[in-house]
């Protein structure tokens, strides 16, 4: 029996002393590369910074004043009468009125 109790405690201190050791370079290599990151993260160049975009349309213009374009032309049409404009120029004048 003093022969299986030795050789329990003589596996039991390997074991523990095997566990220490691999505990110890654990620390040790996860405290170098925490250094490294470090030094790594303080070369490094700040991650660009970028504008935003323009948007890809511009908004159409606000439309004019629907009543204005009436008054307009109902204006064209009293000179047309008057015998001010000729047709053509009527014509030419309302294109001009409804297209603006």
């Amino acid at each position: 029996m003093p022969g299986l109790i030795r050789g329990v405690a003589r596996t039991a201190v390997i074991a523990g002393t095997a566990t220490s050791v691999s505990n110890r370079v654990s620390r040790r290599q996860a405290g170098r590369w925490a250094a490294q990151d470090q030094q790594q993260a303080a070369a490094a160049p700040p991650p660009p910074q970028y504008a935003a975009p323009a948007p890809a349309y511009a908004p159409p213009p606000p439309a004019p004043d629907m009543d204005a374009k009436l008054a307009q032309l109902a204006q064209l049409g009293q000179l047309r009468d008057a015998g001010v404009l000729s047709d053509t120029e009527f014509e030419v004048q309302k294109n001009r009125i409804l297209t603006s």
